[in-house]
Formats: structure tokens, C-alpha cells, sequence
């Protein structure tokens, strides 16, 4: 019983628009045949009547054809009427449905514009944009403080161990000042040449000194 006092929407209007429409055309595309299988059955009447020599037949049944061509010609152009009909109930509901989406999104857009402050939201952005940077510069502070912490609690020995570590790697020794590298002496008797001339006697230095003229 509800449905029988339910309103109807522009939709269903157009959806038994529609329906009626398409009865229309089956119904025309019919008429069309029967005048058609009509034209056909005149067209033989009047080869009859020729033949049998009735001249006056002839001329009456020439005239009915004359009209029956003319209604199924008439069918032609009422059909053609109802499919732009049809085509032109389709193209204004969907102007209906998209004029509609917009005035809904219109609507949308005013109730948001009316519940948005904008100084409101320019002062929201301040204060994150404020805040950001507080905590940027919060977090450096912090940084720095841990660096000074760490430097502090013996990087420099960490750091010199790094270094001999290094060293060692590529074979050169270090005990509180830097000499030769006894890998590379043993690989090359050059080099165990040049270690034994630089390792000269103090005697040997004043000897040469005194050569030299200097006491």
C-alpha cells in the first residue's frame, strides 16, 4: 500500500516515458508492415485489373496506392520523431542528474566555506610552521649538547685508536713517534741498508762535525 502513495521521482517518469516510447515504435514498425504487405497485394490487383483490360479499376486502386505509399511514408517520419523524442528524454535527465550533482556540491561548498574561519586556519598554519621550528631548533640543541657529551667522554683516545689501527694496516709503527716499517725492511735489503746508515753513532756525527771545521 505504501508504494501506491510513494511519490514518484523524475527518474520513474522517465523511465515510463521511455516505456511507452519503445510500445510506440514497435507499434509503427507493425503498422509499417502491414502497409507494406498491403502495398504489395494492390500492386498485383492493379496488374490484374490491366491485364483484364479494366481501365476504371486501374485508376481507382492507382489512387489507393498512391495514399497507402503516402501513410507508410508518414510512419517513416513519426517513427523518426519518436527516436529523437526518446533520445531527447535521455539528454535531459542527464542535464537533470548532472544539474542536481552540482547543486549538491554547491550546497557542500557553502556549509564548509561557512564553518571555515579564514584567519582561524591562517593562525593554525602560523602556529604549526612556529612550532615546527622550535622543534627543529630543539632537536639541534639536543644534537649539539650530545656531540659535546661524546667529545668529552674520550673520543680522542677512540679517535687516536682509529688512527693506529690504520697505521697498522699498512704497516708503519707508532710508539710515541713515528719510524721506519719493519715489514717493509725485512721485504728489501735496500731498505735494511738505508736503516743501518740511519742509525749512525754518536761518535761517528762529532767525528764529521769536527771535519767540518765545527766544534
Amino acid at each position: 500500500m505504501a508504494s501506491l502513495f510513494k511519490k514518484k521521482t523524475v527518474d520513474d517518469i522517465i523511465k515510463e516515458q521511455s516505456k511507452e516510447l519503445r510500445g510506440t515504435q514497435r507499434q509503427i514498425t507493425r503498422d509499417r508492415a502491414a502497409l507494406e504487405k498491403q502495398e504489395k497485394q494492390m500492386e498485383l490487383e492493379i496488374k490484374k485489373m490491366a491485364k483484364s483490360g479494366n481501365k476504371e479499376a486501374c485508376k481507382i486502386l492507382a489512387k489507393q496506392l498512391v495514399q497507402l505509399r503516402k501513410q507508410k511514408n508518414r510512419t517513416y517520419a513519426v517513427s523518426s520523431k519518436v527516436t529523437s523524442m526518446s533520445t531527447q528524454t535521455k539528454v535531459m535527465n542527464s542535464q537533470m542528474k548532472m544539474a542536481g550533482a552540482m547543486s549538491t556540491t554547491a550546497k557542500t561548498m557553502q556549509a564548509v566555506n561557512k564553518k571555515m574561519d579564514p584567519q582561524k586556519t591562517l593562525k593554525t598554519m602560523q602556529d604549526f610552521q612556529k612550532e615546527n621550528m622550535k622543534m627543529g631548533m630543539t632537536e639541534d640543541m639536543i644534537n649539539d649538547t650530545l656531540d659535546d657529551i661524546f667529545d668529552e667522554s674520550g673520543d680522542e683516545e677512540e679517535s687516536q685508536d682509529i688512527v693506529n689501527q690504520v697505521l697498522d694496516e699498512i704497516g708503519i709503527e707508532i710508539s710515541g713517534k713515528m719510524v721506519r716499517a719493519p715489514a717493509a725492511g725485512k721485504s728489501n735489503p735496500g731498505a735494511a741498508a738505508s736503516s743501518k746508515q740511519a742509525t749512525i753513532s754518536d761518535d761517528e756525527i762529532e767525528r764529521q762535525l769536527r771535519a767540518l771545521g765545527v766544534d
